[in-house]
């Protein structure tokens, strides 16, 4: 009983705190079928907040690997023009995009990676001028997750599968803030929080920044007129919303030309349904010119391989080590926890709203400002208890920004 409460408040919390769904908006929904019962919930509330049409999209674990197993790549890279008019179509009406995370995180690992790759590419190529809805927050959209069996047993390996997912509950519930007493509330409290770091860092305006821990010593350069974001955001009509829930970071993007060091993962990175893991990457002038990986070269191999784009960074953000998602010493193998529990660093396109005036601008002009552009945007954790940064200013002057693992700054 306490389980469904809770639901049910998370559920509200996803719709009032995550995409600020409004009356008469219509809202679409990406669930598994595994998440039925909960995304039922979503869609009730939906409707009782005045949504004009709830649609889901629904995926199935295992008719997708079916798929991968069987198909052949020119249809699995065959994107169908009505699926991308259809998210056209909810877009320019301005509908709310809730995205109900709960893949298994082995889904393909028995899948090639090429083909595996290819898809993926031909589906962000499919979705390129819908994805400028979200990058640019042209529509309100949030991602959120909820339990599966196979995701719960990765994480609580020693459990059987219904304890597996309860215990997942339990953790989703705190990380989110769903256990307190008034979720929104609480969130309107981090979000200050968060918007305090951001604050700061935008008026510092540093040239860059510099990582230093075990196996990590790499310099961002940030283009002139970046802006760190985090926590809630807002539409272009001033609604805010929350793209993340859970979300701890505050993030910008480094100048894609700027960026030289090395870097080295402290969690392992699920892409395309495989593991990536012990893994670390050698930047020169913004671009990935070497790699290593105990686990899934192959398939980071297909990432970079992605595009141009794909070999640069797109994202740079600061969470500190003390996160609730770390201080639960779980790796959850879903980029959506983990990049929340670690600062962290994505290859591929960059938000143009993390520069100002970004969103209005023409590729040409994005690219001359140092801003990524690619299909793919997939983070990968780099942040640790032992992780200094360094913020360089426009003379020079090097200020600390964490030690620790720790913000190194007072926001009072």
């Amino acid at each position: 009983m306490a389980n469904k409460q809770l639901q049910e408040k998370y559920a509200e919390l996803a719709l009032k705190t995550g995409v600020n769904l409004q009356e008469g908006q219509a809202l679409v929904i990406n669930s598994s079928i595994e998440g039925a019962d909960f995304t039922k919930i979503v869609a009730r509330k939906a409707y009782e907040i005045g949504a004009k049409n709830v649609h889901i999209n629904w995926t199935d674990d295992e008719l997708t690997y079916l798929k991968f197993n069987y198909a052949s790549e020119e249809v699995l890279t065959d994107i169908p023009e009505w699926q991308v008019a259809k998210h056209l179509d909810f877009a320019e009406d301005g509908a709310a995009l809730l995205s109900i995370r709960s893949t298994n995180p082995d889904l393909l690992k028995d899948i090639d990676p090429a083909k595996v790759a290819k898809a993926s590419k031909a589906s962000g190529e499919a979705m390129k001028e819908f994805r400028q809805y979200t990058m640019n927050d042209r529509i309100p959209w949030s991602i959120i997750s909820i339990p599966t069996g196979d995701w719960a047993q990765k994480i609580f390996r020693d459990k059987p599968k219904e304890d597996a997912i309860e215990s997942l509950w339990g953790e989703i519930f705190k990380i989110v803030r769903v256990d307190q007493e008034n979720p929104v509330a609480a969130w309107e409290e981090h979000n200050h929080n968060l918007k305090q770091a951001r604050d700061y860092l935008n008026k510092k305006s540093y040239k860059a920044l510099i990582f230093k821990s075990e196996g990590t010593d790499i310099r961002f350069e940030l283009p002139e007129g970046h802006v760190w974001k985090g926590g809630a955001t807002k539409t272009p009509n001033g609604n805010d919303f929350n793209p993340n829930m859970p979300t701890e970071e505050v993030f910008t993007l480094p100048h894609k030309y700027k960026v030289d060091g090395k870097v080295t993962a402290t969690k392992p990175l699920v892409y395309g349904g495989n593991l990536i893991d012990g893994f670390s990457v050698t930047f020169k002038d913004g671009k990935v010119v070497d790699f290593e990986a105990e686990k899934g070269y192959d398939t980071f191999k297909h990432l970079l391989d992605t595009d141009e784009g794909a070999t640069r960074l797109g994202e740079l953000a600061l969470v500190p080590h003390a996160s609730p998602i770390s201080q639960s010493g779980l790796i959850f193998y879903n980029t959506l926890f983990d990049e929340n529990a670690s600062c962290h660093i994505a290859l591929g396109k960059a938000y143009p709203t993390n520069l100002e005036g970004g969103s209005d601008m023409s590729e040409e002009e994005l690219d001359k400002h140092g801003v990524n552009d690619s299909l793919t945007h997939v983070d990968f954790m780099i942040g640790s208890a032992d992780l200094d940064i360094d913020g360089e200013t426009v003379d020079g002057e090097k200020e600390p920004v964490f030690r620790q693992g720790a913000w190194a700054i007072n926001f009072e």
